[in-house]
C-alpha cells in the first residue's frame, strides 16, 4: 500500500497516534530571512508554477527551491531526498515513494528510516 493509500484518520487507528492540532511546533524557532537567491528564483518561478496549477509544477518551481535552500541553512549537515522510494515496513503498509523527506543524517547516497533504538536513546 502506498503512502499516499492512507488517510489521515485511518493511520491515526492504525498506528494509535494522537492528533494534536493546536501544537505551535515551530513557535520557539527564530525567524529566517531567505537568501537572495532563493527569492529570486521564487519570484520568476511561483507565477509559473501557479499558471502550470499542477502538482508537480508546484513541486519542483516552489517547494524544492525551499528545500534545498533549508539544506544550505542547515551547513549541509541534514540530507534531502525527491521522488525516493521509501519502503519503512511493508508489513504495516509503508510502502512508497516520498515527494520529498528531509533526514537529519548527512547521507545522500541512500535513505535509512531510524531504528527504535536510535530514536529512545536522543530522549
Amino acid at each position: 500500500m502506498a503512502y499516499s493509500d492512507f488517510t489521515l484518520q485511518e493511520v491515526a487507528q492504525r498506528f494509535q497516534l494522537v492528533i494534536e492540532e493546536q501544537h505551535n511546533l515551530f513557535g520557539a524557532v527564530p525567524e529566517v530571512i531567505p537568501g537572495d537567491f532563493l527569492c529570486a528564483l521564487l519570484e520568476e518561478n511561483v507565477p509559473l508554477a501557479l499558471a502550470l496549477s499542477t502538482e508537480k509544477a508546484r513541486s519542483e518551481l516552489m517547494i524544492a527551491p525551499v528545500l534545498v535552500e533549508v539544506r544550505k541553512l542547515a551547513r549541509r549537515q541534514i540530507s534531502l531526498f525527491s521522488g525516493a522510494d521509501f519502503p519503512v515496513d511493508a508489513a504495516q503498509g509503508l510502502t512508497g515513494v516520498c515527494d520529498f523527506l528531509i533526514a537529519q543524517s548527512r547521507e545522500q547516497f541512500f535513505i535509512t528510516r531510524p531504528s527504535c533504538r536510535n530514536r529512545r536513546s536522543q530522549k
